[in-house]
């Protein structure tokens, strides 16, 4: 798809959804309609004061990447569950280690090579003056985490510095663009038994505020191999197509019936996201916090955290007030917030040709 202006990609992105899926009616294989989820999450990651988000979107195929900014600086860690991550700069998250702040984080599309967009951040970020002390200048610190998406369209089109920095420039303190955007904008779920009964992924966002004012944010690119499910029911919204492509039928069940899961490749089904709060945490709380925010994957995504997925959650902490149990509050309602984000991120999703929506099954 290269030379499509982003224009024209979604003139033709709209073609091929109606060539691909002409009206008809969708179920879900077991029960169920199809229609909205139960709970509507609200909120985003910019709630939390402090932050700002900017998404790039290739014009050229579905690919992107998503920046998260904390020039004023905040206290992360990180948490990755998955067998094969693509990182950068999670080694010095660690509470051992002497760097106590990090100034913005990259999630992005295009494998390993979609680490280079945080490049461009930390450019970005260097003209600011933005970073770490470093005896001749600032340093930006710029975690990232990447995601696969290099098997639709053009896989030699994927995010670089130049998209980075496009991302950051971007960035803004209003509710987030949520779907097929930024690092969403290829991501696919459903993976679990080949490319052929998959679905659409995308990015999404949710937050919980507390009465003390108290924010617990989180945004999620989620790009997984099992299915999505309404945490509330078990309700499967997205995911593993049944073989006439029509209704849903389920991975961890077609697994206990006894179906034998595909070949994926090493990476290709990951689930990436950032939690913020702008309570104060510790590098070691902020650890803890990522850690226990991966349950909002385990209650929304099945399976997941498998030997070919790079899960990877960091936690922010810009924290601008306290509370009692810092760790332990925060962490219970961002593995809520992470939930919430997931399950946004199917349902205001756009489908691709091959690879439908949660919003093309409800159409029935």
């Amino acid at each position: 798809m290269n030379g499509i202006d982003r224009r024209g990609f979604s003139v033709a992105l709209a073609a091929g959804l109606s060539a691909a899926w002409p009206a008809r009616a969708w179920a879900v294989e077991g029960g169920g309609s199809g229609g909205s989820p139960a709970t509507e999450p609200g909120g985003s990651l910019t709630d939390v004061p402090g932050l700002r988000v900017g998404h790039f979107t290739d014009g050229r195929r579905p690919t992107g990447c998503t920046v998260v900014l904390a020039e004023g600086g905040a206290v992360a860690g990180v948490d990755v569950r998955g067998g094969a991550p693509g990182t950068r700069e999670t080694d010095l998250l660690d509470p051992v280690n002497s760097v106590q702040q990090v100034h913005a984080v990259v999630l992005s599309g295009g494998s390993a090579f979609g680490l280079e967009a945080a490049t461009g951040v930390v450019r970005y970020l260097e003209e600011r003056g933005v970073g770490f002390p470093a005896g001749a200048g600032k340093v930006p610190i710029v975690p990232a985490a990447i995601l696969y998406d290099l098997g639709i369209g053009d896989w030699t089109v994927r995010p670089d510095a130049k998209a980075g920095y496009e991302a950051a420039r971007a960035a803004t303190s209003a509710a987030v663009a949520e779907g097929s955007v930024g690092a969403g904008a290829g991501a696919t779920v459903g993976k679990m038994f080949g490319l052929s009964s998959a679905m659409k992924g995308g990015i999404g966002t949710a937050s919980v505020r507390l009465p003390s004012g108290a924010v617990v944010a989180a945004l999620v690119a989620v790009n997984a191999s099992g299915d999505v499910v309404e945490p509330a029911t078990g309700r499967v919204l997205a995911g593993v197509r049944a073989r006439d492509g029509r209704r849903l039928r389920g991975a961890v069940d077609a697994l206990l019936a006894g179906e034998a899961p595909g070949r994926p490749l090493a990476g290709e089904s990951t689930t990436i996201g950032v939690v913020a709060t702008n309570v104060t945490l510790g590098k070691a709380e902020a650890t803890k916090v990522a850690r226990m925010a991966h349950d909002g994957l385990a209650r929304s995504i099945r399976p997941v955290h498998m030997p070919w997925d790079g899960d990877t959650l960091f936690a922010l902490s810009t924290g601008s007030m306290t509370i009692d149990q810092a760790s332990l509050v925060v962490g219970v309602l961002a593995a809520e917030a992470v939930a919430r984000a997931v399950v946004r991120a199917v349902t205001a999703a756009t489908g691709l040709p091959g690879y439908p929506a949660f919003a093309d099954l409800a159409r029935g």
